[in-house]
């Protein structure tokens, strides 16, 4: 969004949230344009009038003339007509990042018991809603839409990071925060933040982030990126057998890379065919690191990520068939952020010492069929690490 404009019979409502704190100098700085435009501007008649009674009885209604000669006014078909509404789609993160991209946005204030509906119908793009209650007009819920769209422009905010770590960027509530004096009331800041050891504040943060959105937010894992929140590395482990299958290894690869897998870890018992395997693995370039690490039985290969990872692994596996001790993704989600160990990630009957079994993917049909492994994986692996 580089470009807003507001339609509404009472401009003045607009007047102060445009020219103070952050919006007001993202305006001054020209990051963002903002127009208000006054709906009696385009009033059917003398007397300013852009409302009427609703007919079959009821309160004040929007005229749809008054609101389409405004909208007409500023000719500029590409722009996204926004209606703030109780009846439109909650407003969240998403939707905030779509309308980001979104070059001009034109927020069509309401008031009364709403607007004509032959006007929604011809010129509105969406109908927003801030949730299930009903305001006194569209100002306020266009204020809010405008200042979470405008934060995540280039340039609004001083520090990227602070948007990036905010509830909801990556799918999960924000950590506490303090400030000074060290102790108010009796109440001391955490231990950790006063430390100086930003490893040990970038973990309780962490923590705290976690703890909140499992405690207050539950539902919002669905949706969540776990990779930053994870207290250890992630790890994918596959057999010889998965590993063999065409191009079966690059698309491995390419996984690792993507979602940000510290290693895909490939059993193989066969020694002339681990050798083969690990000749086929893609080159990487000279600043990339390894991806591919292979071992003949799998115990080994879990020995290995306990040495490394100073902790016993978390082993969860995907089951190709349904079965009693299937857990849903979602609670898998909850137990890998609970648990803070180092995390594998494979297929159970691959991993017959696995903690955690989770449910085989379902298409919802009646003839369902095993898909290939690899991209098995993949679905199970965005499952956790993919960005909404």
């Amino acid at each position: 969004m580089r470009k807003v404009t507001f339609i509404t019979a009472f401009p003045e409502f607009l007047e102060c949230f445009l020219a103070h704190s952050v919006i007001g100098r993202a305006v001054s700085a020209n990051l963002l344009e903002a127009r208000v435009v006054n709906l009696r501007d385009f009033a059917v008649n003398r007397y300013g009038q852009v409302d009427d009674y609703a007919f079959g009885s009821g309160g004040m209604v929007l005229m749809a003339e008054p609101l389409a000669r405004a909208v007409e006014s500023l000719a500029d078909e590409g722009a996204t007509v926004i209606y703030p509404s109780p009846q439109g789609v909650v407003l969240g993160q998403e939707l905030v990042e779509s309308l980001a991209a979104v070059e001009h946005i034109v927020l069509v204030c309401g008031h009364y018991e709403g607007v004509d509906e032959r006007f929604v119908s011809k010129h509105v793009d969406i109908e927003v809603s801030l949730g299930d209650f009903v305001l006194t007009g569209g100002e306020l819920p266009s204020m809010v839409l405008v200042d979470a769209v405008a934060r995540l422009l280039p340039g609004v905010v001083g520090r990227q990071a602070a948007v990036e770590d905010d509830s909801f960027f990556r799918g999960m509530l924000d950590h506490p925060h303090f400030t000074r004096p060290a102790e108010w009331r009796g109440q001391p800041v955490p231990r950790a933040l006063l430390s100086g050891d930003a490893a040990a504040i970038r973990e309780w943060r962490r923590d705290e982030a976690v703890a909140r959105t499992i405690g207050r937010r539950p539902d919002l894992l669905s949706c969540a990126n776990i990779r930053p929140y994870l207290s250890r590395r992630p790890y994918v482990l596959v057999s010889g057998e998965v590993g063999g299958l065409p191009g079966a290894l690059s698309q491995l690869d390419g996984l690792a890379r993507l979602y940000g897998l510290e290693r895909i870890i490939l059993v193989e018992t066969d020694e002339n065919r681990r050798q083969e395997l690990s000749a086929s693995v893609p080159e990487a370039s000279r600043d990339e690191r390894p991806v591919f690490k292979f071992f003949k039985m799998t115990r080994q290969a879990l020995h290995w990520v306990s040495q490394r990872e100073d902790g016993k692994p978390f082993l969860v596996g995907l089951e190709t068939q349904a079965s009693e001790k299937s857990l849903h993704w979602m609670e898998g989600k909850r137990r890998i952020l609970e648990s803070k160990r180092p995390l594998v990630l494979g297929f159970s009957e691959e991993m017959p010492e696995c903690e955690m079994s989770l449910a085989p993917l379902r298409g919802g049909l009646a003839n369902e069929k095993r898909i290939d492994s690899v991209v098995m994986l993949s679905v199970f692996v965005d499952r956790f690490f993919g960005c909404r």
